[in-house]
């Protein structure tokens, strides 16, 4: 299985920032310890800062990954043209976020890719990514 992982704006911040929200931890070293414990996935991994990059790679791994697990960070409440290029793919992508957003400030509660994606999964910092994967694993994700 082929599985694309996707990362928003300041998550290449990861073990620096807010540490009591993100843990302390990188996500290139969660990716290391991810790749070994899953090696019968074949990871590719993406993250950026602009939006429009973003959907480029959801639109470049469309067909290409049997499924995208995306932390849109703060683009999940404002972006349209991820929710967009989600609904234009045909590959699922499964909704992932470190922290719980309705735990947080009100602005963080609505998210506007959540409806495109084929699920959710929040709160569990960076094993939200592995839950996501075994959705993808187990099948959970197809209709």
């Amino acid at each position: 299985m082929k599985i694309g992982i996707i990362n928003g704006p300041n998550l290449n911040l990861l073990g620096k920032r807010e540490k009591d929200i993100y843990g302390d931890q990188s996500f290139d070293t969660y990716l290391t310890k991810l790749k070994a414990d899953f090696p019968s996935v074949t990871f590719q991994y993406f993250q950026s800062n602009v939006e429009g990059e973003l959907v480029n790679c959801l639109q470049d791994w469309n067909g290409k990954v049997d499924g995208i697990i995306l932390n849109a960070a703060a683009y999940t409440h404002t972006s349209v043209a991820i929710h967009d290029a989600i609904k234009a793919i045909s590959t699922q992508v499964i909704e992932v976020h470190i922290s719980q957003p309705l735990a947080r400030e009100e602005f963080r509660h609505q998210s506007i890719i959540a409806a495109a994606c084929k699920g959710s999964i929040a709160g569990f910092g960076l094993l939200s990514y592995e839950l996501a994967l075994e959705a993808f694993l187990k099948g959970l994700s197809k209709p």
